[in-house]
């Protein structure tokens, strides 16, 4: 039988609901913590939070990424049970206030994912791939549920001091190719990787990955892009996170034309629409 495990698939299953990626889908950052590295991503009031929630499915978030444990560079170490405080109380709100809303957790901690999963989040977004929990993999396996698989070297604490590569678009890649490998052996067929922009990379090892994004599209599996307000683009542009709107807008365009299928963002509205100006102009009927 021809292995149908990297045909990029046109669907999600999301605890029963379809997500479909043949037109490329917005998520929303909800950050629950108090040191995420751009303010406005910060809710910690409960009513706050939802008003952000609702905000975003309103202005066309396919799902909501919730992460209780902040991951920018050098950010304080947590434990399990205070991520999990954060985490859960939020995720039960959200899904009694928005039940139709598809909810992603962003977390590296199996028994955060299986809590937040049980309490009805349906999707995890593991920033280390697995590889600081070895029960991650079997977790995924034994909950059915989708999971974004990003790349990371060390962990947010040190990640600056491991940005060394030969061939960064090679390393990535083959990175990918090992860990789907054994997520097909465990049985997970929903994956979604995510190049990592940022995380153990310097600019320039970002925009090489950007150059050659739409090579990804090898693996055949759905592309996740996470470049709002990073350092990537303010830096270069000599202003701040906050003021880097515009520089995320240009290259979550750029990004939509070199194939990624989903775009993670602080500023839901705004990606829309770029979504909608990109599908316009990739439109081979004309009037």
């Amino acid at each position: 039988m021809k292995d149908t495990f990297f045909r990029k698939k046109a669907t999600l299953n999301a605890g029963g609901r379809l997500i479909d990626l043949s037109s490329p889908k917005v998520v929303g950052i909800i950050n629950l913590t108090p040191d995420s590295f751009f303010a406005g991503s910060r809710k910690q009031g409960m009513a706050e939070t939802l008003l952000q929630a609702g905000k975003m499915l309103d202005e066309g978030a396919a799902f909501l990424d919730l992460g209780a444990y902040s991951s920018r560079p050098g950010a304080d170490d947590i434990s399990v049970q205070q991520e999990t405080d954060r985490l859960l109380p939020v995720v039960e709100a959200i899904a009694e206030h928005f039940p139709d809303a598809v909810l992603s957790i962003d977390t590296f901690r199996s028994k955060v994912a299986e809590a937040a999963i049980k309490a009805g989040a349906h999707i995890i977004n593991d920033i280390s791939a697995g590889q600081l929990d070895d029960d991650m993999f079997a977790t995924i396996a034994r909950l059915h549920v989708p999971y974004i698989l990003m790349h990371m070297k060390g962990t947010p604490q040190n990640m600056l001091k491991q940005a060394h590569y030969e061939d960064v678009f090679n390393e990535v890649y083959d990175y990918f190719a090992e860990r789907c490998h054994q997520l097909k052996q465990l049985g997970v067929h929903d994956v979604i990787i995510d190049p990592g922009f940022g995380f153990a990379k310097k600019t320039e090892h970002s925009y090489a990955l950007m150059h050659r994004l739409q090579d990804f599209n090898m693996l055949q599996l759905p592309l996740l892009v996470g470049v709002s307000r990073k350092t990537m683009i303010y830096k270069p542009l000599g202003v701040t996170a906050e003021e880097a709107l515009n520089g995320t807008a240009i290259l979550n365009t750029i990004a939509l034309t070199k194939g990624a299928d989903i775009l993670r963002v602080h500023d839901v509205k705004e990606a829309v629409e770029a979504v909608k100006i990109w599908e316009m102009c990739s439109k081979t009927e004309m009037p």
